[in-house]
């Protein structure tokens, strides 16, 4: 077998991990669509590579407003690799206590909201102190963890919590230990990782669940789509309409956050 066959052989497997969960996917639409429906917005979080999560859900083609997508450049622009702004800065400073709570601190924030937070480990401290404080909040959180990679690994908090200690549902991956998934001859470490492959189908799952039940509520989501499939006039107005409901619901974000001043008082 080539190393072809033999990564996409073990994606079969995430497939197959994805697809048992369908009942928790569907548990998370219906949180998700309370929030959405309720206009308010659905926080999405990860810290490393599991940024590509946050912009897999939105926006991008085939999605819709209602989802906050918090991405701290500090956390996730680690392409120079070195120098400033490198990989080694964003690895510490994702287990910085208290970073956490300067992020959210931007937000005026609801029980009426929901959460999703991805991270693989579920091990790294921000993300684990992003779903304490939601659910602190009342807010309904998920996580998204590769199972098996973080029932290996070890917490970075000194109490020993992972991300699921914290939250309502835990969707799994399906990533091995490790992440990496295949092994090379000759070769002592894995390589090729399969949890974006399995982090990125729950995502589109829940979106493809989500976006029904948004439309049997008679509140069909804005997609963003291309103009090779619906016309470029008619993907031009959804990409406006859609950037719009979204500078709409994040306007709700900020508009009593923290400290009150008369401009919040006006708009009470």
């Amino acid at each position: 077998m080539s190393y072809t066959q033999t990564y996409l052989q073990k994606c079969q497997g995430l497939l197959e991990t994805v697809a048992q969960q369908e009942k928790n996917i569907q548990r998370v639409a219906t949180i998700f669509a309370k929030s959405i429906l309720a206009g308010r917005m659905v926080h999405v979080f990860g810290s490393g590579h599991s940024r590509i999560m946050v912009e897999e859900m939105w926006p991008r083609y085939g999605s819709f407003p209602g989802f906050n997508p918090i991405v701290e450049l500090s956390l996730t622009f680690h392409n120079l690799v070195v120098g400033a702004n490198g990989q080694r800065q964003a690895m510490f400073l994702e287990n910085i206590p208290g970073l956490a709570t300067q992020i959210l601190r931007n937000f005026d924030l609801s029980d009426v909201d929901s959460a999703l937070i991805i991270s693989s480990s579920g091990c790294n401290v921000v993300p684990i102190e992003m779903a304490e404080l939601f659910q602190q909040k009342g807010i309904k959180t998920v996580g998204i963890i590769s199972k098996l990679h973080s029932e290996a690994s070890t917490s970075k908090r000194p109490d020993g919590h992972k991300l699921q200690d914290f939250c309502d549902i835990v969707l799994d991956s399906g990533a091995p230990v490790g992440d990496a998934m295949v092994h090379i001859e000759n070769l002592d470490t894995p390589v090729a990782p399969g949890s974006t492959v399995g982090s990125c189908m729950l995502i589109n799952c829940i979106k493809a669940e989500l976006a029904n039940l948004l439309t049997q509520a008679g509140h069909p989501p804005k997609v963003l789509t291309a103009g090779a499939v619906i016309g470029a006039e008619r993907a031009t107005e959804l990409f406006q309409a859609a950037y719009d409901e979204h500078a709409h619901r994040i306007s709700r974000m900020y508009k009593k956050v923290g400290i009150p001043s008369y401009v919040s008082e006006e708009n009470q």
